[in-house]
Order: C-alpha cells, then sequence, then structure tokens
C-alpha cells in the first residue's frame, strides 16, 4: 500500500525512518545478549525496515536499509559488522519485498519472520565466507528459532505501528479538510 503525495514529503519521512532505525540500533547495540549465541537479538530497527516494505517502493526500503546498515557500522565502531549486516539485510529485504505483495497489512509479522529466517540465513553465508569455515552452521537451527520469536515480535510491532501512523494521517487528512 503505497501512499499518494509528494516526492519531498516521501523524503523527508524517509529520513525520519532511517534515523529512527539508527537510533534504535545503536539503542540495542548496547544492551547485552540475554543469550550465549552469536549473532542472537530482537533486531528491532527492523520494525522500521517491515514498515517501510509495505509502504514505500522497494527502492525507498532498500536505501533506507542500506543507509542505516552503513551508517549502523560506523557508530557500532566495527566494520566487519558491515559484512554481516549487509548480507543479511539484502537476503531478508530479498524475500521480505515480494512476499509483501501477497500478504496484506493485516499479516505483516508473517512476512517479519520470513525476514528475520532470511536475514539470519545471509548472517550465516557471510560469517562462512569471512570466517572460511562450515563450522558456523551449526548456529543456524538456533538462530533459526531465535529469528522466528524476534521475526514474529518486530513484525508485530510494525503492524501496531502502522496501525497508529496510518490513524494519525487519517486523522491530519481529516483536519485539514476540515480547515479548508
Amino acid at each position: 500500500m503505497q501512499r499518494r503525495e509528494s516526492r519531498t514529503a516521501q523524503i523527508a519521512e524517509l529520513g525520519v525512518l532511517t534515523a529512527a532505525a539508527l537510533i534504535i540500533f545503536v539503542i540495542e547495540n548496547q544492551i547485552p545478549s540475554p543469550v550465549p549465541i552469536p549473532g542472537v537479538k530482537l533486531g528491532l530497527a527492523n520494525i522500521i525496515t517491515v514498515y517501510a516494505v509495505y509502504h514505500y517502493k522497494w527502492s525507498d526500503a532498500l536505501l533506507l536499509v542500506l543507509v542505516r546498515v552503513i551508517l549502523g557500522s560506523v557508530f557500532a565502531g566495527t566494520m566487519i559488522s558491515f559484512a554481516f549486516s549487509i548480507s543479511g539485510a539484502l537476503l531478508c529485504l530479498a524475500g521480505m519485498i515480494p512476499i509483501s505483495k501477497l500478504i496484506g497489512e493485516k499479516y505483516i509479522w508473517l512476512s517479519s519472520v520470513m525476514g528475520a529466517v532470511l536475514h539470519n540465513a545471509g548472517q550465516t553465508a557471510a560469517a562462512v565466507a569471512v570466517m572460511k569455515t562450515t563450522a558456523v552452521i551449526g548456529y543456524l537451527p538456533y538462530l533459526m528459532i531465535s529469528g522466528c520469536i524476534a521475526g514474529a515480535f518486530t513484525g508485530l510491532a510494525a503492524q501496531l505501528v502502522t496501525v497508529r501512523l496510518d490513524s494519525d494521517r487519517k486523522k491530519g487528512e481529516k483536519s485539514s479538510n476540515d480547515d479548508a
């Protein structure tokens, strides 16, 4: 469901969404992982990604994710994390974009679960390439389970954000129509 509004307004919104995703990423990055498995985290910044996939063109969602991953790697202070993040993010988007065309907003969380699973698969592939060992594939079952849980959580959060923003937008449109 892509909105009809000026391109300037869309760019401004994408900038705000990118900033929000970066803030969420930086804050989440400071929280210690509750489990001793590398790569397991909630991925709260993906709430913004899921929202963008459903409300903007695929190229806009891709740009948002690329900027978030690049700046997130810079802010995190480790460029090695870039390889893991970009591979996971691109595979995630490659799956979520077509799924978003099949699954309506009512089931955004399903798209998010698929995205989380693909993200973990992409990160595992990057780990195999960077570390030059297939031993890291042993983490994959744990990552898939945690990905399903985290994906459902972030997807439900994205669904709530969508409902709220759509409601606020409708109120704003009604208010501006009443003023005219």
